[in-house]
């Protein structure tokens, strides 16, 4: 197992081993013991999935306390252009995001505590996405910020996204009051 550690404290990548032979392949997809070099226990109590064609992005979405989440996100099949945004009110790295880029084919696994907005983009037909949740979800505690908001200055890597209406309506960061 390797990891990544990224600018933005609290993300991280981790690619696990690909055994692979004449018959496909296996590979651990999770395991608590990947968080313990880094004195984390997340306590996931959710799994969601989501299928999109190319495309199609998906955020940036989070939930506030006290049904904050944390996420562990893979994709299955395809690949994703994966984002978080650090909303933590007193983090010096407010408002910055990371990109990561999740692919199938590497099998990667990206960590995105509490105090993030996450969203990704489909970067191929039949994206199959999978999220770990820290938080059972919660409509009344949803929030967001505009995938396209000029001040994050996200590069999403494609030219025409497609976004659901409530997400082309969530507010920019300026005009947003971080929960977290």
């Amino acid at each position: 197992m390797e990891h990544k550690l990224f600018h933005i404290e609290g993300l991280i990548e981790f690619s696990p081993r690909i055994f692979r032979d004449d018959r496909g392949f296996f590979l651990e997809t999770f395991s608590m013991k990947w968080f313990e070099p880094f004195g984390l226990q997340p306590d996931f109590v959710q799994d969601n999935q989501s299928v999109s064609k190319k495309g199609v992005l998906r955020g940036l979405h989070f939930q506030k306390h006290p049904y904050a989440q944390g996420k562990l996100v893979r994709v299955s099949s395809g690949k994703a252009l994966d984002i978080a945004v650090d909303l933590r009110k007193d983090s010096p790295t407010y408002g910055q995001h990371v990109a990561c880029v999740l692919d199938a084919e590497k099998q990667n696994v990206f960590y995105v505590p509490e105090g993030f907005a996450h969203g990704f983009v489909a970067l191929e037909d039949n994206t199959t996405f999978l999220y770990k949740c820290t938080n059972y979800y919660a409509p009344a505690a949803e929030g967001g910020i505009l995938w396209n908001d000029p001040a994050l200055g996200i590069d999403w890597g494609v030219t025409e996204a497609l976004v659901s209406p409530k997400d082309e309506i969530l507010p920019l960061l300026q005009d947003f009051d971080s929960p977290f």
